[in-house]
């Protein structure tokens, strides 16, 4: 039986989103890296912000896109939150700090919350720094800046804990050795680490500890 054209139409379109050869599955597989890439992976334009939030890891490199955004003019405030999991090494907040004073961001643009063990912990505590050093009525908008893997789980955790008013993006260093969603699934650890932050999303917000929803 013929279709007519509006029906040749639809029934095209319905092949292309639901059917592929059996023999070639690259584009379940495409879809499905894009989807999983998009879930976990946020990096937002560069733009003026009241303050951006970095986020302590072992690596330094968090704080290259915060010193970028003072030096284009973008912000003139920023905090730095995490002491690290373990007490038995240099806290990450004191490792950032020196390392943005020797890039020339003075001492009196930072703010440094000291005592944050986990990514609830920075911004829950960052929340209670921001109040009090400069209060929520002043401020309308903050960058997040963490490992481009973390981003999601951040930018969500973030959302979270502080006002609705407030508008979040969202900074990770791209040209650091660590998993970009340009390569994540190149490697088998890439793949691990990307799928475990999927398993992640869905606990904590089950749990009630992401907001965005």
């Amino acid at each position: 039986m013929l279709l007519s054209p509006r029906r040749s139409t639809l029934h095209h379109r319905h092949s292309v989103l639901h059917a592929g050869d059996p023999e070639d599955d690259s584009f379940d597989l495409m879809t499905t890296r894009q989807a999983i890439t998009q879930l976990i992976f946020v990096r937002d334009p560069s733009r003026p912000v009241d303050c951006a939030i970095v986020l302590g890891c072992p690596s330094l490199t968090n704080m290259d896109p915060a010193i970028a955004l003072y030096r284009q003019g973008f912000t003139r405030c920023l905090l730095i939150t995490g002491h690290g999991p373990t007490s038995d090494s240099e806290p990450e907040w004191a490792r950032y700090r020196a390392y943005a004073l020797a890039a020339g961001i003075p001492d009196d643009a930072m703010l440094v919350e000291r005592e944050a063990r986990n990514t609830r912990e920075n911004f829950a505590f960052s929340e209670a720094l921001l109040a009090r050093e400069i209060g929520w009525p002043r401020i309308h908008s903050l960058a997040v800046i963490s490992k481009a893997i973390h981003s999601r789980r951040a930018l969500m955790t973030a959302r979270v804990a502080f006002p609705s008013h407030v508008t979040l993006t969202m900074q990770s260093p791209a040209d650091d050795d660590s998993i970009q969603p340009e390569t994540w699934w190149q490697s088998a650890d890439g793949r691990a680490r990307v799928l475990d932050e999927v398993r992640k999303i869905g606990e904590y917000s089950l749990a009630g500890h992401l907001g965005g929803l």
